[in-house]
């Protein structure tokens, strides 16, 4: 039988003051045009062999 997943604990103190900076940070990254490109290519080829 499986066991219980553990809640995940409340992040306090310098904690969660670290992930909020972090999370912040990575609000303001964009990615690169190149990194674009990959992905819509990507996308298209998904989208020719998806069928629903």
């Amino acid at each position: 039988m499986a066991r219980r997943i553990k809640e995940t604990p409340v992040l306090k103190g310098r904690d969660a003051g670290k992930f909020l900076a972090e999370i912040n940070k990575a609000k303001n990254v964009k990615p690169s045009p190149e990194v674009l490109n990959e992905i819509k290519k990507n996308y298209e080829k998904l989208k020719d062999i998806a069928t629903f």
